[in-house]
């Protein structure tokens, strides 16, 4: 890795990532990312954002990878898709009218409003599995439904919510036979029909204070079981987060965006016991 890398870090309900810029020759090797995301010994988040232009897509030159923390590669981030929108908006390369992006899981749409500080995404659509399936992990029996937005999702209804259970149960389903390819977990309450809680655990990161796309998931899920309406508020750890359920299972989220900090990787960092 080239030394004096610039990044840009931003947080969205305090699920904080890191912007690069992605051009020819820079080298983000699963060890890398590990060691720049460790809360001790590199600039520490949730992932590394890697924004690249001239992307495929239908009509846009925007495209994004979403790097976790443990190597791995995301397919799509709801708030990682909030925070390059608003990094491409810092950088006067977009204005307020929507514009696409390009992720492994799909395009998506977004739209810079209140001057950088919330953004809007047009997720696509959900797609649903077994919506009552069972799972047995650590002696107890889950009642869970499965969903993907373009990375999947595994979606457990409790009546209260602790974050005990998220800590036991969530790495134990990421990592469970079921899921082969792994997957985020959430744990969801219904609050009221305009109101859904959640515990997040996400895959390669871990438990988070905030998802976009798990937000949507559990909302969609919530949704096509009579559980709440088409427009949610989903509160979590860091936040609130507004979920819109279109007819065809297409979701829009939005919310808010803070830009934490400018700084430079050195090559020293990664190569420090």
């Amino acid at each position: 890795m080239t030394v004096g890398i610039a990044f840009e870090k931003y947080h969205g309900l305090g699920n904080d990532y890191l912007v690069v810029d992605d051009r020819p020759g820079l080298a983000f090797g699963p060890e890398v990312v590990r060691r720049i995301c460790d809360r001790s010994l590199g600039v520490g988040s949730d992932g590394v954002l890697l924004c690249k232009r001239d992307e495929r897509g239908s009509s846009g030159s925007f495209g994004l990878r979403i790097l976790n923390p443990d190597g791995s590669e995301a397919e799509k981030s709801g708030n990682g898709l909030r925070i390059v929108a608003r990094y491409l908006f810092d950088r006067g390369e977009v204005g307020d009218a929507p514009f696409p992006v390009q992720t492994p899981g799909g395009e998506v749409v977004c739209r810079v409003l209140d001057a950088g500080r919330a953004v809007r995404v047009e997720m696509g659509q959900v797609s649903f599995g077994e919506l009552r399936e069972t799972l047995t992990v650590d002696g107890e029996t889950l009642t869970f439904s499965s969903a993907s937005i373009g990375n999947p999702h595994c979606v457990v209804l409790r009546d209260t919510l602790k974050e005990e259970d998220i800590l036991r149960f969530g790495p134990l389903l990421e990592n469970a036979p079921r899921f082969p390819n792994r997957t985020n977990v959430q744990f969801a309450q219904v609050l009221d029909r305009s109101r859904l809680a959640i515990e997040i655990w996400e895959r390669g990161a871990g438990h988070t204070l905030a998802s976009g796309s798990s937000s949507c998931a559990a909302a969609a899920v919530a949704h096509r079981l009579g559980l709440c309406d088409a427009a949610v508020t989903v509160v979590m750890r860091g936040g609130e987060l507004a979920v819109e359920i279109g007819p065809d299972d297409s979701v829009v989220q939005q919310g808010p965006v803070v830009h934490v900090a400018s700084g430079v990787f050195h090559e020293e960092a990664l190569v420090s016991p």
